[in-house]
């Protein structure tokens, strides 16, 4: 027993001596309530929380190192609990909720977003290269919501629309068109929310980087599948809603290229095997096709796809970074133009996705 507690003591030690320690640099996040300190960053990614629940007898954190538990919070004389992450976050935008006595809250502190199939907690660790996505000074699209005719599920159905800048000024302009997906527990808000699609494209046209182009974003009927029963999803109906309703009106109703060479789907996580899916079942339709931590095609996917101009693949260095890159080289050693890329240093999160869209971009409807 002693020298397993010996052995414990130096593991902990030699822990605890690799750790940066932590500076107390924190200011609060970028996406707080107005007028709230807490949540708070430090320069190297920790976050801190600050939540008064002076009756509660536990408080934690979703967000933290992962499979760790989140992070616990410890209670003042104040009734204020208090507490750190146990390490840096990656960069970028990530989810979070509390648990208070066991019930399930979102900071009041944080401004929410939908995510997890519910409106949740989010916070911003600062990117060393969040420029491409950052508010500027530059020329900006809109980004406008609809309501569209769906008689294959008796309603009406929503999208958000961004038109580039200059849309509603020279009106003799046809764009082509991005249809982009949200992830499974998402909806429609999510790209141009945590994704910040709408800045990446601003940014991106008034540097000249890219010809301007429409996005698409619409509910992927997703949701309704439970964690885990991903078999069980049928693609067929949110298929007819976008292939048959969605994109006859955006055609009938912007000023679109209405041809499938300037007509291109994405789709990240299990909005990426829904642009998988429906681009196997309808060939010609799009020319462009993008998973972004998605999954992939193999040469044998696309033998029928003749007229396909690229096949974009990208995942997080934290994800299968080579499954994507190989992926990528069997379909261009088959003749199928494709791009493989890897977000450094990120996993299934948003900040990967925000550079997949910043890499896809340049390479659509440009030949």
């Amino acid at each position: 027993m002693k020298k397993l507690a010996v052995l414990f003591l130096c593991l902990n030690f030699l822990w605890s001596f690799g750790q940066e320690a932590i500076q107390e640099d924190f200011k609060p996040s970028t996406l707080n309530q107005p007028g709230q300190e807490y949540p708070m960053v430090n320069s190297q990614g920790y976050v801190r929380f600050k939540i008064k629940a002076p009756a509660a007898d536990s408080v934690s954190v979703s967000l933290g190192l992962g499979g760790r538990g989140g992070t616990k919070l410890t209670k003042n004389e104040e009734g204020f609990w208090t507490g750190t992450t146990e390490g840096p976050m990656d960069e970028g935008f990530h989810y979070y909720h509390l648990t208070v006595d066991g019930g399930t809250f979102n900071d009041p502190g944080a401004k929410n977003y939908y995510g997890s199939v519910r409106w949740e907690s989010g916070i911003e660790i600062p990117a060393h290269d969040e420029e491409f996505y950052a508010l500027k000074d530059v020329s900006h699209g809109a980004v406008q919501q609809i309501l569209f005719p769906s008689p294959s599920t008796n309603t009406s159905r929503r999208a958000f629309v961004y038109t580039p800048p200059g849309y509603h000024l020279n009106t003799d302009k046809e764009y082509p068109v991005l249809y982009l997906q949200h992830g499974w527990g998402e909806d429609e808000t999510a790209w141009m929310n945590q994704g910040r699609a709408n800045l990446i494209m601003d940014n991106l046209i008034a540097e000249g980087k890219i010809e301007p182009f429409i996005i698409v974003n619409t509910y992927g009927m997703t949701n309704e599948i439970k964690w885990g029963g991903i078999r069980d999803f049928d693609i067929k109906y949110f298929q007819t809603v976008l292939t048959e309703e969605l994109i006859p009106y955006v055609d009938s109703h912007f000023r679109t290229l209405d041809n499938p060479e300037n007509r291109a789907m994405a789709g990240l996580s299990m909005g990426g095997m829904e642009t998988r899916m429906i681009t196997m079942n309808k060939p010609g339709l799009f020319q462009y096709y993008g998973l972004l931590s998605g999954g992939t095609y193999s040469p044998e996917d696309l033998k029928e796809h003749e007229d396909l101009k690229l096949v974009f693949l990208s995942a997080g260095s934290k994800e299968n970074p080579d499954r994507v890159k190989q992926a990528a080289k069997a379909l261009n050693d088959a003749g199928i133009k494709s791009v493989s890329y890897v977000s450094a240093g990120t996993a299934h999160e948003f900040l990967t996705w925000r550079r997949s869209l910043y890499q896809m971009a340049p390479l659509l409807f440009n030949e």
